[in-house]
């Protein structure tokens, strides 16, 4: 690629995030530094990438880290293109410059420009709608880690930028020296000539930062030294020793602590409150009402000596709770209401070709099932805390968020500041999965800090907090049905389904300058429905974007974390319908979709599909397309006292290049264990407007005695990377109910899996 001035990188995918700016004013009409800030002794070459005084390479980290391994990851890639050892590159927390920004990718679920040859369906008009809302939110630069999208993105940028930087220092070297650039070559950060000169980068990137950049060319596939290694984390050796700083970790000189009670009835608030007796506790020390923020549930935090006597104190207090207006939530109900809503048939249809009713009314057999998935918190391990400093005219907060520039809005509504007084620091994530997606702890943390007169405060929910006060995955409900023709053949094929829209709801919260006025159909949340990859003539997706009150946001692998469930689940009765092997339909279907099947076929054989197992196992089978990875699981069960128990997963995957295949193998194994733990156990139930689970007593997760073992296959590829993840989440849930049907003959249709 000729760079004269690298103005953009990737702005036809996703992230469309800006290299930094080399031949600009200093300040650009974003408002955002043409360069990274440099300290003593460093020089920064652009907006990614800057050159220490050790020789060591600095690269801009605008994700945060909770397990995926991006800290590992985007480091190589840079790693890789400036010819430098791994642990010669360092990361540093990048600011919330608009360079960074990518939140519009996932957060529209659609790409920023419409595609050539779009489709004249439901789906595109929803696209063409959510342009604009992409577009402004990639103006404002808000920057996300979510949707698998962190390499993916980082993909063509992060490597743009350090190639450039690698020209830059190459054509310093050439003029130095009065030789020709394609004469000089690097190895290990240090640029060489054939006469036997050589010099450091760090020797060269004064003179660097001042010298065009020329040609930038990235590097061919076959000269790569990292990308493809299953290099060990970089994150590790921390994590181990205990030198790892998660939020909770935080301390800070005359740190207070706060612990939240917020309303159990979701949208109520306190009414009377006697804390007299509370307060009267050692360590206790007053008393803050926290009203509803970033769309949290009204009550109050007791501030403390420790956090300890915080969450003694705020247990103590004595509190009337005002139920909000209007009846009472309740799961049932709810349950019912998205019934009868998939029967009226008013959906949105995203997706539809063929004619559904004609070939309907051509055949006789006719397979109907009615699916359902519950509502599930996120459970992360690191409950969710953040540490806050309010001082006259500014704020500091210490996060474990997925998007740090909307925690620095939130926090500066919240304290009447601008923006631009707000500093964020991102320690590491103990898990996210979505739920650090929201804010609302962060306006809590900032309130609190409000009142305890210049003192940071660590804000710490409870467990049962957690629990009883997540933005849940919806509920969500789906009739399914197909016609059959001869030998198995699948005519026609219509689902409609019904839940809560995830995204209107979410934007309302976090980005209300984006919120639209009125719900656009909710793809997020009917994705994994409307564009499955099977051949069938005649389709018709639909789904009804319903309100119920319940508090819901982004949970891993979103609408595709049910909806695979049911797509899956509703092929393989399919295929015993026509008397078909599971497999061998599938194939069927996949006509002219030869990445799928290629998937499904390593996963087969892999999986030992056909062979004999021992008695009382049986194999179950589901591929599922997410985030642009195509992940077929094959699964082995047993029953153990009459409930299932999960022995093996063999995962094949096409998630195009791969970066790290250690990483990949290890985010599928935490996909699996993760998504197992709501197949089997997961589900909130709501009673009176109260969320009868509150902690792993009542919604228990898969210990390490009973996690399967997890086999990872790499299906290889030349395309860019996709995500991963969340991709490993979906097929798990329909795999383990397939195996179910064909060790049992039960169809389970419901989740959590119950046998009867």
């Amino acid at each position: 690629m000729k760079r004269r001035t690298l103005l953009l990188a990737g702005t036809a995918g996703a992230g469309a995030l800006l290299v930094g700016w080399l031949a600009l004013p200093q300040r650009s009409r974003l408002g955002s530094r043409a360069l990274l800030p440099a300290g003593e002794g460093e020089v920064a070459l652009n907006g990614w990438i800057k050159v220490g005084a050790d020789g060591s390479i600095v690269l801009a980290m605008p994700r945060s880290e909770m397990g995926q391994g991006v800290y590992t990851a985007l480091p190589m890639l840079a790693a890789e293109e400036l010819d430098v050892p791994l642990s010669a590159v360092r990361i540093e927390r990048a600011g919330t410059d608009a360079i960074y920004g990518n939140v519009a990718s996932w957060v529209t679920g659609l790409p920023f420009h419409p595609q050539e040859g779009e489709r004249e369906d439901g789906f595109g008009r929803v696209k063409a709608a959510r342009w604009v809302v992409g577009k402004v939110a990639r103006e404002l630069g808000i920057n996300a880690t979510g949707g698998s999208t962190s390499v993916a993105d980082a993909w063509e940028v992060v490597r743009t930028a350090a190639a450039t930087a690698r020209a830059t220092l190459l054509g310093a070297a050439a003029l130095q020296w009065r030789l020709p650039v394609d004469e000089l070559s690097v190895a290990g950060g240090v640029v060489s000539h054939p006469s036997g000169r050589s010099a450091r980068y760090a020797d060269l990137a004064a003179r660097a930062a001042a010298t065009p950049p020329g040609t930038v060319q990235l590097k061919a596939p076959q000269d790569w030294r990292l990308i493809g290694k299953a290099v060990p984390r970089l994150d590790i050796p921390g994590k181990v020793d205990g030198r790892a700083t998660f939020g909770i970790d935080v301390r800070l000189p005359g740190l207070k602590y706060a612990a939240i009670r917020l309303c159990p009835l979701l949208g109520g608030q306190p009414g009377r409150i006697d804390a007299g007796r509370a307060l009267a506790l050692p360590g206790a020390e007053r008393l803050v009402l926290l009203p509803a923020l970033a769309g949290s549930t009204a009550g109050f935090a007791v501030l403390g000596r420790t956090s300890w006597h915080a969450l003694r104190a705020a247990a103590a207090v004595d509190v009337d709770w005002h139920a909000p207006p209007g009846p009472a939530l309740n799961t049932d109900a709810i349950s019912q209401a998205l019934e009868e809503a998939v029967r009226g048939g008013d959906g949105f249809v995203f997706h539809e070709t063929g004619d559904v009713d004609a070939a309907a009314a051509e055949d006789t057999q006719v397979v109907e099932g009615w699916y359902r998935a519950p509502y599930l918190a996120h459970a992360t391990m690191e409950p969710m805390n953040c540490t806050a400093r309010v001082r006259t005219g500014t704020v500091e907060v210490w996060v474990p968020t997925q998007v740090p520039s909307l925690a620095r809005d939130v926090a500066a509504r919240v304290a009447g500041v601008p923006a631009d007084a707000v500093t964020v620091h991102v320690p590491l994530l103990g898990g996210g999965f979505g739920r650090r997606l929201e804010v609302d702890y962060v306006a809590q943390a900032v309130r609190v800090a409000m009142d305890a007169g210049g003192a940071p405060v660590q804000l710490l929910w409870s467990r049962e907090e957690d629990t009883t006060h997540d933005f849940y995955r919806p509920m969500q409900v789906a009739r399914l049905r197909a016609v059959l023709g001869p030998g198995g053949r699948v005519d026609s094929l219509a689902i409609t389904s019904a839940g809560d829209a995830v995204a209107p709801r979410w934007m309302q919260r976090a980005v209300p300058a984006l919120a639209p006025p009125v719900d656009l159909p909710d793809k997020t949340t009917a994705e994994g429905l409307f564009d499955l990859p099977y051949a069938i003539a005649n389709q018709r997706m639909a789904h009804v974007a319903t309100r119920s009150g319940v508090p819901v946001g982004y949970w891993r692998s979103v609408g595709h974390s049910h909806n695979a469930f049911f797509s899956e689940g509703f092929v393989d009765e399919l295929a015993a319908a026509g008397r078909v092997d599971p497999v061998e339909f599938r194939r069927r279907l996949l006509k002219g979709e030869a990445r799928h099947l290629a998937v499904l076929e390593l996963a087969a054989r892999r999986g030992g599909w056909g062979q004999p197992l021992p008695p009382g196992r049986a194999r179950g089978v589901a591929l599922h397309e997410s985030f642009g990875t195509i992940v077929a699981q094959v699964v082995e069960v047993s029953l153990e006292q009459g409930a299932p128990r999960v022995h093996r997963v063999v995962c094949a995957l096409d998630c195009g290049m791969v970066v790290n295949p250690g990483i990949v193998a290890q985010q599928m194994e935490g996909a699996v264990v993760f998504a197992l733990t709501a197949a089997l156990h997961g589900g909130i139930d709501i009673r009176g407007g109260r969320v009868v689970q509150r902690n792993f007593t009542d919604a228990p997760l898969v210990t390490a005695a009973r996690a399967p073992r997890v086999e990872t296959w790499i299906v290889p590829s030349q395309r860019p990377p996709s995500g991963v993840g969340e991709s490993g989440v979906p097929p798990l849930a329909p795999a383990v109910a397939n195996a179910l049907f064909s060790l049992t003959g039960q169809r389970l249709r419901s989740l959590p899996l119950r046998l009867e």
